[in-house]
């Protein structure tokens, strides 16, 4: 399925919004609580039942139906295994509905506070998770979700935003200067031979709740990739202290998942090609109006600035040693 570039949501008004929910069977008793999502469009919302709800519009043209029915199959499959991530609802045996083009699924609202990644406890904890997360999928591969690649997070980014007019011509230079080093640093890494596993794939810290243990939320970016992904956005801070958490991390992780330490020498490639992708994101979805309204710096000479020295940063983190496994590894 193609993305389209030029697509926005200006024909997601509450009225088609009630009507879809119509074909699942609820009816609501309370407005719709319009939560944070640039990429999709997501409702809070309660029935009459008073029973909590979430209804999630994909955005039509990023995934097809088949890619957004394996994201749902992965979820159900942790789900029933007893692992806490949130799974969507089957309506006659359907997760995947769709109204006035709109494809569309609802998943029950699961509360929670925020996740604290400074917390070694909870870290442990989502370790052990994160590892039957990977256990589970390690033994089907997607076949219809993406794969983490060089081409698709890195020069197809590069060539989006050198066919448009997003940055000042007085930066173009230094920009694609450094961002070619910088790709050309990481397309040399990722031809590391590791296993490619079903990922989260978008595993940060915002994307799980705390509610007596880990909630794991949002397989919207599920894909194939090497375990890694899911685990380097825990780490934060300075080296000394991202030792600690991938130590930490990873004690909870080889309680039922094996940990191919080969894969530390990804964690600032797989950084970089997050960089540069969340740019392109920008400049992909500049159409939409809720882009320019969210993040009126994008076309600033200051922002770019900032990436050209972002780049430079990530540049540096590329050449250092990689972090290495506590000696009782």
């Amino acid at each position: 399925m193609v993305d389209d570039m030029r697509f926005n949501y200006s024909d997601l008004n509450p009225d088609l919004i009630m009507d879809a929910l119509d074909l699942s069977g609820l009816r609501l008793d309370s407005g719709l609580i319009e939560l944070n999502s640039y990429e999709n469009r997501v409702y809070q919302f309660q029935d009459e039942d008073r029973r909590r709800y979430v209804v999630k519009f994909y955005r039509p043209g990023r995934w097809s139906r088949a890619q957004i029915l394996e994201e749902h199959e992965f979820a159900t499959r942790l789900w029933d295994a007893e692992i806490p991530v949130a799974a969507p609802l089957a309506f006659a045996g359907e997760t995947l509905l769709e109204h006035e083009g709109y494809p569309f699924a609802i998943w029950q609202s699961v509360g929670g506070r925020q996740f604290e990644v400074d917390n070694l406890d909870q870290l442990e904890w989502v370790g052990r998770f994160l590892g039957r997360i990977h256990q589970i999928g390690a033994c089907r591969p997607f076949h219809h979700r993406v794969r983490l690649d060089v081409e698709s997070m890195l020069h197809e980014p590069r060539q989006l935003l050198a066919s448009g007019e997003w940055l000042p011509s007085g930066l173009a230079k230094q920009f694609f200067g450094v961002l070619d080093e910088l790709i050309k640093h990481v397309s040399d890494a990722m031809t590391l031979d590791v296993a490619q596993i079903s990922l989260h794939g978008d595993c940060h810290p915002g994307n799980i709740l705390w509610r007596d243990g880990p909630m794991f939320v949002d397989l919207d970016d599920c894909r194939t990739g090497p375990a890694i992904q899911d685990l380097w956005m825990m780490l934060s801070g300075e080296r000394h202290e991202q030792q600690i958490q991938l130590d930490t991390l990873l004690a909870g992780y080889e309680e039922f998942m094996e940990f191919d330490s080969r894969e530390l020498a990804l964690i600032e490639p797989l950084r970089a090609m997050r960089i540069v992708h969340y740019i392109a994101w920008l400049a992909r979805r500049w159409e939409d109006p809720a882009f320019p309204r969210h993040f009126p710096w994008f076309n600033t000479d200051h922002y770019w600035r900032q990436q050209i020295a972002i780049l430079h940063d990530q540049l540096e983190a590329l050449k250092a040693p990689p972090l290495t496994l506590m000696p009782n590894w």
